[in-house]
């Protein structure tokens, strides 16, 4: 079951995995894990760093099937295992400098993400709302003008997520 919808430019994405809260939550913090299903389809993730408390770092960088690499990183703001995460996710370099991002000089620099997990018969419950953090109006429009666009991204890469989960049963 899924829902995904947008509001206030955020998006907003309810999803339902077959798998137990405590593996949903470990698949997010866990390097080793997060890499076997986060990003677009086809690219692979390499987890550089993973610092798992407030103010401590992802940095991360994923290569396209065509080898291009982009780096991205989150800031975790707020972790209560295993029910929440609240992050500020960035493009990045290698450094983990915060960069524009590269299809877009207005994209947003920063995007909070808000991550909650509700566990009922085993099922998992995950809701994600997101949108432009410390934005200017230009990067809000930005953000808003592409969000069917991040929508579709997100539900294919929880599509890799439900893959994954479905694996560890």
């Amino acid at each position: 079951m899924s829902d995904n919808r947008a509001t206030d430019s955020k998006v907003m994405i309810t999803r339902v995995f077959d798998a137990p809260r405590e593996l949903v939550f470990q698949a997010w913090t866990e390097p080793e894990r997060l890499a076997q299903w986060w990003g677009p389809k086809g690219y692979e993730l390499h987890v550089a760093k993973l610092d798992l408390r407030p103010g401590g770092i992802f940095l991360g960088s994923q290569r396209s099937p065509e080898g291009h690499v982009m780096w991205g990183k989150f800031v975790y703001q707020e972790i209560i295992a295993p029910e929440r995460l609240v992050f500020i996710q960035s493009f990045s370099d290698e450094a983990g400098n915060t960069i524009r991002a590269p299809f877009s000089e207005q994209w947003p620099l920063e995007v909070i993400n808000e991550l909650t997990l509700t566990e009922s018969d085993g099922k998992t419950t995950m809701t994600l709302s997101g949108g432009p953090f410390n934005a200017t109006e230009e990067e809000r429009a930005a953000f808003e003008g592409m969000r069917p666009h991040v929508q579709e991204g997100f539900v294919g890469t929880f599509d890799q997520l439900d893959a994954y989960l479905s694996q560890k049963k």
